[in-house]
């Protein structure tokens, strides 16, 4: 493909019929009400002269170069502010408009550098298109007098440079940075001829506010800001379109290449997910895939004791098939399965469940889901029929009351927040419960009305007393609940408990009853209300039981089936919701589908050729568990680091060593990779070929933009694996394999790649009913008819702290780091975030001596690592904070093995831990606690 131009209509688009018409030039055209004169001339194919102008940004009207002439009107008005009136006659090309601006290019030229084929920007820079389009010639000014033209470079940026000499003072970047962004980290200072961009107040881009969500960068009209891969590299030649594969959000990509180099990304206009906008890590995070540290050769060997021996791939796949069979002549068909990855595409992950199921025999098939979000497929499948989140992204934009239930989406999914806090400027409300004060509850134009700074494991009581004041104050949605819902009067008559009241859990939740009760009302009054949650909710004991509660309140309050409104997991990686589709749980085929039905059974064994066990396989805590019993002994695991990203490490480690085969497929020698035999090399997302599917259940085509430098496509491994342990599985192209999930999966019934390459992304159930997908889901009734009320007791975890571990640990993530950091660490993306550091209130900090700054042991009764304190007051006293993105650290060597009751994801988000100064020398994770050291030693 050349390189990708998408249309710019200098002004946003006005929602409305297209009632409005008028000429410009000559040209009819007819436009909906409120759209500016210069879209309706782009519309009509003529472009009028722009610089201020774009179409990502309200008009602003300051260059004065898209002036025209109206027939009846005096002057000659900006046509970007200018509303089209019906039968209204425009002139853009008048000997009056065209000295204008040429008069207007002049005097920016004038204070320009004349570096034009020395510029990175040369030949895409809109200021240069400019002063050809109006015709300038020369610059009667000279060059003499004042300029800026010696104002100083900003390049503390790793990604991109700020070069003031080049700026036109046209204030794109700064409403970009406001206006899309949110965050407010740029301005214009001084007036007139002194105006300049300033990043915070008055300092270097990175020592600012600024997240680097390149928004600025695209939207410069010069090489003002201009990305470092451009001014290395030069400008990009063509484009692919493709999906980045960092968070749930899964934002749409032009990857701009020259030759074979890839250059940068460029959000994608057209992305349904994000609209143009990006992070930092989608923007620039990438070069992980070229990193040196890229395994690109098969490796082998007989122990993990013993050094890796290169080989070449028919030794590679024909070692893993041969071990395998030989564990299951030796253990029996179920002593090996899989860990599939959310990382990977659809395609990738349905094929690994077919190996385990087709190939290996068995139903052992889990993935890292089971981690993260298992508690939200079960949940929601109980409440609504469907295992997934009810609305778009785009659906937030008609919420009144936004409430954020542990997630940090500013941190975790940064362009879906981006949209939100434009939600909340134009006047919606917030909620944010969570024990951590996120960026949310007070950033620039936004604060929350209610920070419910609960403590961690409470989530239950706090939704139970919200719901309590549903009820007993009368402001549940009768209608709603009469005509589509069931079980509601015996989950009211709960619910209506005085146990269940604000007052008496306050004591159990920290939450003061006056605040959670004018929360729940707030919700609960607004026309819409709508719920977004992240792993917050589900990484406890009580997961599932959240889940289920959230989804009894917003059936309560009517809050379903409608724009505005539902129950919204924020998935944390790019294809979780993808993976769980593609039947990677023990239990359920692709679809969801119970491995017991006979029926959906009987479909996948005609088109797969061979007979499917009926009863569920192990799961990943029952793989580690039976790995140590003996009777688990070979695993393959695709595109996951569980040896950092798993609980308990202590017993994860011991499963692991005591497996006879380990087969890691992945981009790097990860942790996980310490403990195994062969070694595959994976494809990063830029050399793969297929589709992702975000958190709003979009599925988005990904694109080749290199061939795979290991020499195979992992769907193509995985296939090889299982054709060589006697199941022939074979597929051309990726393409193919979709057509079998549609084949297969009633929710992907209309989607191929052809329907995806024509119409961008569709959100599933796409079917014959809704040919291009399901924006909104639960409309007219739920899926499994009528939503179900489900009666969620809370149950206190069994995780307490005691006189030994005093305090509890609850963790999350950060902006500029993905999961295990596996990719942003390889990425200049550890600018921000070199290590993984520990927060902890100024009181329990002063408790224990510590400063900032100080190395500290954090120790469980599981395991004990050190770290870096920061003290913070982001915690309430009692509670302390870390993310998990350096294998160093070691986080989750401490976090225990207690689990959501139904799915058993880990309870990651609470831990009983104590704090200490750590002693001279010691650094790193330790996979069993010690003997605790100073306040450590008093008794239990």
């Amino acid at each position: 493909m050349t390189l990708l131009k998408e249309p710019d209509h200098g002004t946003p688009e006005r929602p409305g019929e297209a009632t409005v018409a008028l000429e410009v030039d000559g040209i009819p055209v007819s436009v909906p009400e409120g759209t500016s004169v210069m879209r309706a001339a782009s519309l009509a194919g003529v472009d009028i002269p722009k610089l201020c102008a774009t179409d990502s940004l309200e008009a602003f009207g300051s260059c004065r170069l898209c002036v025209v002439e109206i027939d009846g009107r005096r002057g000659t008005p900006a046509s970007c502010t200018t509303p089209c009136a019906d039968g209204m006659q425009v002139r853009t090309q008048t000997p009056k408009v065209e000295k204008l601006r040429q008069g207007v290019m002049e005097l920016y030229i004038s204070d320009h550098p004349l570096d034009c084929l020395t510029c990175p920007a040369n030949g895409d820079c809109e200021l240069q298109d400019m002063a050809g389009v109006v015709g300038l010639r020369q610059v009667r000014y000279g060059y003499e007098g004042e300029n800026h033209l010696d104002a100083e470079k900003d390049t503390s940026n790793p990604y991109f440079d700020f070069d003031a000499s080049k700026c036109i003072a046209c204030s794109r970047c700064v409403r970009a940075c406001g206006d899309i962004q949110g965050t407010f980290a740029l301005t214009i200072e001084g007036r007139g001829f002194d105006s300049k961009v300033v990043a915070g107040a008055g300092e270097s881009f990175m020592d600012s506010e600024c997240v680097s969500c390149g928004a600025c960068v695209q939207a410069c009209p010069t090489s003002t800001l201009q990305e470092k891969s451009v001014v290395d590299l030069g400008m990009p030649t063509r484009s692919v379109l493709t999906t980045c594969a960092y968070c749930g959000v899964g934002c749409s990509f032009k990857a701009e290449l020259r030759g074979d180099e890839l250059v940068r990304m460029v959000p994608y206009k057209d992305g349904g997910a994000n609209e143009g906008h990006a992070c930092v890590k989608g923007r620039f995070a990438f070069g992980y895939a070229t990193h040196p540290d890229r395994v690109l050769k098969p490796m082998v060997r007989e122990k993990i004791t013993e050094p890796w021996r290169e080989v070449e791939w028919d030794e590679a796949i024909s070692t893993v098939a041969r071990r395998m069979r030989a564990l299951q002549d030796t253990y029996g068909t179920g002593a090996v399965g899989a860990i599939t990855s959310s990382r990977c595409t659809n395609e990738e992950v349905y094929v690994v469940q077919k190996m385990v199921r087709a190939a290996f025999g068995n139903n052992n098939v889990d993935t890292c889901a089971r981690v993260c979000h298992s508690p939200t497929g079960y949940g929601l499948k109980q409440t609504f029929g469907e295992s997934a989140g009810t609305q778009d992204f785009r659906s937030v934009a008609e919420a009144d009351v936004i409430m954020v239930i542990g997630a940090n989406p500013t941190d975790g999914h940064p362009v879906f927040a981006s949209r939100m806090k434009r939600r909340l400027r134009e006047g919606a409300r917030l909620i944010v419960v969570d024990p951590r004060r996120i960026d949310l509850v007070r950033s620039p134009h936004i604060e929350a009305d209610h920070h419910l700074q609960l403590r961690p494991s409470t989530n239950v009581a706090v939704v139970n007393a919200m719901a309590h004041v549903v009820v007993t104050e009368a402001l549940v949605d009768q209608s709603f609940v009469a005509e589509r819902c069931e079980g509601y009067e015996e989950w009211a008559a709960f619910v209506a408990r005085p146990e269940n009241s604000p007052e008496a859990v306050e004591p159990v939740t920290g939450v003061p009853a006056d605040e959670l009760r004018a929360a729940a009302r707030l919700y609960a009054g607004a026309p819409n209300g709508a719920i977004y949650y992240g792993l917050g909710v589900t990484e406890h004991s009580q997961g599932s039981t959240m889940v289920m509660g959230m989804a009894n309140l917003a059936m309560a309050c009517g809050n379903i089936g409608r724009d505005g409104v539902g129950v919204n997991p924020l998935r944390g990686q790019n294809n979780v919701q993808g993976s769980c589709d593609m039947g990677s749980f023990p239990h359920e085929l692709p679809g969801y589908r119970h491995v017991s039905d006979d029926a959906v059974r009987t479909v996948f064994e005609d088109l797969w050729g061979t007979a499917l066990l009926s009863e569920p396989g192990l799961r990943i805590p029952n793989m580690f568990d039976a790995a140590i019993d003996g009777s688990f002994r070979g695993l393959f695991v695709h595109g996951e680091d569980i040896a950092q990203s798993d609980p308990n490490l202590k017993h994860v480690t011991a499963a692991l060593e005591a497996m006879e085969l380990v087969v890691v497929q992945d981009l790097f020698l990860n942790e996980t990779a310490k403990f195994a035999h062969v070694f595959l090399p994976g494809a990063s997302f830029l050399e793969k070929d297929g589709t992702f599917t975000n958190a709003e259940r979009r599925i988005n085509r990904v694109r080749a933009v290199m061939a795979p430098k290991a020499g195979k496509h992992e769907w193509q491994i995985v296939t090889e694996i299982a054709t060589a342990m006697g199941y022939p599985m074979a597929y051309d192209h990726p393409s193919q394999i979709m057509d079998e999930i549609a084949a297969v999966t009633p929710t992907f019934e209309g989607v191929s790649f052809e329907l995806l390459d024509k119409v961008g992304s569709v959100q599933w159930p796409c079917n014959a009913e809704a040919p291009e997908g399901t924006p909104v889901m639960h409309i007219d009734e739920f899926v499994r008819g009528k939503g179900k009320f489900v009666v969620t007791s809370y149950v206190p975890t069994n995780e307490r702290s005691t006189r030994r571990f005093p305090l509890v640990l609850t963790t999350g993530r950060i902006l500029s780091q993905y999961n295990v950091g596996a990719q942003t660490r390889r990425t200049g993306n550890v600018a921000w975030h070199p290590e993984d550091v520990l927060e902890l209130h100024p009181h329990d900090a002063e408790d224990r001596g510590i400063t900032d700054g100080d190395s500290v042991t954090l120790a469980s009764r599981v395991g004990r690592t050190t770290l870096r304190a920061l003290v913070s007051d982001r915690m309430p006293t009692g509670v302390v904070y870390t993310t998990f993105h350096h294998p160093v650290t070691g986080a989750n060597v401490v976090t225990t093995e207690n689990s959501d009751w139904a799915t058993n994801c880990p309870e990651y988000k609470v831990t009983a831990v104590q704090v200490a100064l750590a002693p001279p020398g010691r650094e790193g994770a330790t996979a069993a606690a010690e003997a605790p050291v100073g306040a450590l030693t008093a008794g239990d």
